[in-house]
């Protein structure tokens, strides 16, 4: 793969897009009414930022790159499983901790965050082949 390079942002792109998207609904039909006061009154930028820069780099990693080698279904199931690892570490880290955190709030960021990487890396993956022509 002679564009190895790209890798990067376009799974940071493809997952960026499907997040705003799942946020814009997630946060006030979700995220608010279950978390309330938790949630922080002003968006913070930084912590953000940081999720996104490491969890591209995750993503492109563990599988856009070898998907690029084993086809667009394997990135998929590699991005799933990904996702799948990442969303459940941090929901049921925050079920065992603290007092409120829903569980069907879990179940559901759980599922987006599998759902959501695989088709970023798909997307990728589907891209950079075609790239490769």
């Amino acid at each position: 793969m002679d564009k190895w390079y790209l890798a990067y942002p376009i799974v940071g792109a493809a997952f960026l897009i499907l997040d705003m998207i799942w946020l814009r609904f997630a946060v006030p039909m979700l995220y608010r009414p279950a978390l309330g006061d938790l949630l922080a009154t002003n968006f913070r930028a930084g912590p953000a930022v940081a999720f996104y820069i490491i969890y591209f780099a995750a993503l492109t990693v563990f599988a856009v790159l070898p998907g690029t080698m084993l086809g667009v279904p394997a990135a998929v199931a590699s991005g799933a499983a990904l996702g799948l690892t990442a969303y459940a570490t941090y929901n049921l880290t925050n079920m065992a901790t603290l007092k409120v955190w829903p569980l069907q709030m879990t179940l559901i960021d759980i599922a987006w965050g599998t759902v959501s990487s695989g088709l970023a890396a798909g997307i990728a993956v589907t891209v950079m082949l075609k790239l490769q022509g």
